[in-house]
């Protein structure tokens, strides 16, 4: 099949299950209220509890749950083919992952602003809510050390990076740094105009992101600021100004600096996308990839793991974090979680489709992409499989007249951005599960229901990741298995919850449960696979987080066990 029809009916199928199971979703199973009292208005406080404009909420929503993942993960699951990989990120998306998103948005909406472990604890019970509440917190931790780790890698100065030639790069991107500095200036300004001095959106908006486009001109002029090499700082000077940067934004007022930065991130994310699929369009490319390769040297089983791989381009469950941290807080309407939670995962997933494509059409051949995908080892640099999204998608831009150079940087640009707005919202939704679990253990542990301290406590776990390393070298690869895990598992613990809550109200709780159900059986299977490899390579830590992980899952469903059969299975309820 040419690469332009696959794309074609990925993007009609986005579009059918928008305008009609999303309605359906919203009209019959959830029967969304536009007078219902949402947690911003009713909590309102000016910190975390805001009324949102829906359109700079969308764009902050969006922004927070789209990072690295969902171009990091069709990346390497393309190992596999392109076939699987395209149709678990667009079928997945539909049917599982933005029913998760959506859900999660509702729920929290409901249960006055909560988050996903604290509803599951007020539906399913306390000790249910420990875990999930444990859960969350290694998940985030995980994934935010693993996003720390290539964030790192894009700023540093590598051997591959050559300024004279932006486009030769593999792993290594400075010229996004100054741009990047520059767009949380603009934030700042932007939100002090919109809140304190009650200025108009666009005239706002526009002039913010003609700021942006001219910090990414810039950045593609002037890639290293002048700076020589031995003066540009290390990959781990780069990880500590990372966090420096986390913990700022965690404890800063969501609307001076989240929700411009992540709206101005949307429209950079909206122009980059629709650059990168008319330019495909345009180029006509084939696949180099094959279309099934069910069993790669090295990789480990296509099922489960093409799904745990992908993870946030189909479903993620860091977004019911996102939907039920920080997005329901803002919630305008109650209607607005439709195009919000529904409508922000098709976006999302828009960037693990054209990941796919990038990853699979512009490696020079059948041959050129054999060599980059030649075992499983060769996967291994998740900075070196982002490097080839990026030059695979800066070549679709090329293809209108952009300049190659200019194109990498402003694709490279994209990357990043959406991978800090990531980490700052992450690490906010870190502190809130931090105070969640101090103040339910009381005693002198409510010292971290302070947002100071438990935002210096998500830190230091992001931390440890960061820095981890297995026989001297860094866990990237193996610590994204975990995430996946950890990932999918809070999915289908999420759909779990939300489908014990329309059962208790007699309401069709199907289009949840089935994909619970669906995810964590996926899960603990490839968790239990995960846990088998790491005994018989002798990788303790990760045995023992692997472990805990199958601990956790398997001792959430037992405790939900009396409440599922009464929720679910008794008809009479």
């Amino acid at each position: 099949m040419p690469a332009g029809i696959a794309a074609a009916l990925g993007l009609l199928a986005y579009g059918l299950g928008y305008r009609f199971y999303s309605g359906w979703l919203s009209r019959r199973v959830f029967q969304l209220d536009p007078k219902a009292l949402t947690p911003a208005h009713e909590l309102q406080d000016g910190v975390d509890f805001v009324p949102t404009r829906p359109q700079v909420l969308f764009g902050h929503h969006y922004a927070s749950i789209a990072g690295l993942a969902p171009m990091l993960g069709p990346a390497v699951a393309v190992f596999w083919g392109w076939l699987p990989a395209l149709c678990w990120v667009v079928l997945g998306a539909i049917l599982i992952g933005c029913v998760h998103d959506f859900s999660a948005l509702v729920l929290s909406s409901r249960h006055k602003g909560k988050s996903i472990g604290s509803v599951c604890g007020d539906l399913l019970g306390s000790r249910a809510k420990a875990l999930f509440l444990s859960l969350i917190f290694f998940g985030v931790s995980l994934a935010m050390g693993v996003f720390v780790f290539v964030i790192a890698t894009l700023f540093s100065w590598g051997d591959d990076f050559q300024p004279e030639k932006l486009s030769g790069s593999v792993t290594s991107f400075p010229e996004v740094v100054m741009p990047s500095a520059g767009l949380m200036v603009i934030a700042l300004v932007a939100g002090w105009l919109l809140y304190v001095r009650k200025k108009p959106l666009a005239p706002v908006t526009l002039i913010g992101f003609l700021g942006l486009l001219a910090l990414i001109g810039l950045g593609y002029l002037y890639p290293t600021i002048g700076i020589s090499r031995n003066s540009w700082p290390s990959f781990e000077t780069w990880i500590w100004i990372l966090m420096a940067y986390a913990y700022a934004a965690s404890v800063l007022p969501v609307w001076l600096l989240l929700q411009a930065r992540d709206f101005l991130n949307s429209l950079l994310l909206v122009l980059g996308l629709t650059l990168m699929y008319i330019g495909f369009f345009i180029q006509g490319p084939v696949f180099d990839a094959p279309a099934i390769n069910p069993n790669p040297i090295g990789a480990p089983p296509i099922l489960p793991f093409v799904f745990i791989t992908i993870a946030c381009g189909a479903a993620s469950g860091f977004h019911s974090l996102v939907s039920s941290g920080t997005t329901a807080r803002q919630l305008d309407r109650e209607t607005h979680s439709r195009p919000i939670g529904y409508g922000g995962m098709i976006a999302e997933s828009l960037l693990g489709l054209i990941a796919v494509l990038a990853c699979t059409t512009t490696l020079g051949g059948k041959e050129a992409w054999a060599k980059a995908y030649i075992n499983w080892g060769a996967v291994q640099s998740l900075g070196a499989k982002l490097g080839i999204f990026i030059r695979g998608a800066a070549s679709f831009i090329a293809e209108l007249g952009v300049n190659p150079d200019l194109a990498v940087t402003l694709v490279a640009m994209v990357v990043v951005s959406f991978a800090l707005t990531t980490l700052d919202s992450a690490t906010r939704l870190l502190r809130f599960n931090i105070e969640e679990i101090a103040k339910a253990l009381g005693g002198g542990a409510r010292i971290f229901a302070n947002r100071f301290l438990a935002t210096a406590l998500a830190c230091a776990s992001i931390l440890f990741f960061a820095f981890y390393e297995i026989d001297g070298k860094p866990a990237g690869l193996a610590l994204w298995t975990l995430f996946g895990g950890t990932n999918q598992l809070m999915a289908g613990l999420a759909l779990l919850t939300g489908a014990v809550y329309l059962k208790q109200r007699a309401r069709n709780h199907w289009p949840l449960t089935l994909p619970a159900i669906y995810m964590l059986a996926n899960t603990l299977i490839a968790l239990g696979l995960k846990a088998r490899d790491f005994w018989t390579q002798e990788q303790w830590l990760l045995l023992v987080l692997a472990l805990l992980l199958l601990g956790i899952g398997v001792g959430i469903v037992s405790s939900l066990r009396g409440r599922w059969a009464r929720a679910i299975l008794d008809p009479s309820r």
